[in-house]
């Protein structure tokens, strides 16, 4: 029975699960319970986590995700290398549905949400100037391309509040802007992570043009999930592939971005 992971895999709308044969852990934090129970087993040789962020059932909208907890229950299993994928609308006439994205840079939109464990205790200020892990983004980046996705490498996420999509001025505000891809969930995810020392990779399958971006009368949830579900087993696919490509040693600038840092408390094991 596996109870420990390297690798954790956050799923997003309509990526409900990815493992077989798979231990289910229940985990308590200092920020209450994660989304789910966490879902523990191998892909090949990796010990992956997998957690899905909305919860199985759907039940969390983008605001009220418990990423605080979701990112802490992780890391305590052993993680340290987080993959994310999620569904986003595309801001660029050029990025249309079935593309992937692999964005090196996020704006953040969101408005309400606990954006840090450090609180309490003392300053803590954390870079953040590269969201993404580079070693992550160059193994999403190379996988999607040997299963032949359509994947731009690199681009701006910005993340609204939600759970309302954009207006068509706010989406064609976004466009002009030259940011790439719209979400809900990727912040305060990333800079969670982040505070965590982990590294992060968000890996963003396109499902609809953005308001702004086409004529028409704009994008459903409906529409966005059942885009989703036609993707989903493709997207499970590449993230197998993903997990096999990340590298075991971490020579990333991730594991020490709390160096030097007076952190009111242990980080978990």
């Amino acid at each position: 029975m596996v109870t420990r992971a390297d690798i954790g895999v956050i799923g997003g709308s309509g990526f409900y699960s990815l493992l077989d044969d798979a231990t289910e852990i229940e985990i308590t934090t200092p920020y209450g319970p994660p989304s789910d129970v966490v879902t523990v087993g191998h892909i090949g040789s990796r010990s992956v986590a997998f957690l899905p962020r909305h919860g199985r059932d759907h039940r969390f909208p983008p605001h009220l995700i418990p990423y605080r907890a979701n990112l802490w229950a992780l890391r305590s299993l052993g993680v340290r290398q987080v993959l994310a994928p999620s569904a986003v609308g595309s801001l660029r006439p050029e990025i249309g549905p079935g593309a992937l994205v692999v964005p090196d840079q996020l704006i953040d939109r969101t408005a309400g949400r606990v954006q840090t464990y450090y609180d309490e205790g003392g300053v803590v200020h954390v870079a953040f100037a590269d969201p993404y892990c580079p070693s992550g983004r160059a193994a999403a980046v190379a996988g999607a391309r040997s299963s032949e996705w359509e994947v731009s490498d690199g681009g701006t996420l910005v993340v609204i509040q939600g759970p309302r999509f954009s207006t068509r001025a706010e989406s064609r505000w976004f466009s002009g802007n030259g940011w790439s891809i719209v979400g809900m969930t990727g912040f305060p995810e990333a800079i969670l992570a982040r505070e965590l020392a982990l590294c992060y990779t968000s890996i963003s399958l396109v499902t609809d043009h953005d308001a702004g971006v086409e004529a028409g009368e704009g994008v459903t949830h409906e529409e966005v999930l059942a885009f989703f579900a036609t993707n989903v087993t493709r997207m499970r696919s590449l993230i197998t592939d993903v997990v096999a490509a990340l590298p075991e040693e971490r020579t990333c600038p991730c594991p020490t971005a709390l160096d030097g840092l007076d952190l009111p408390f242990d980080l978990p094991s």
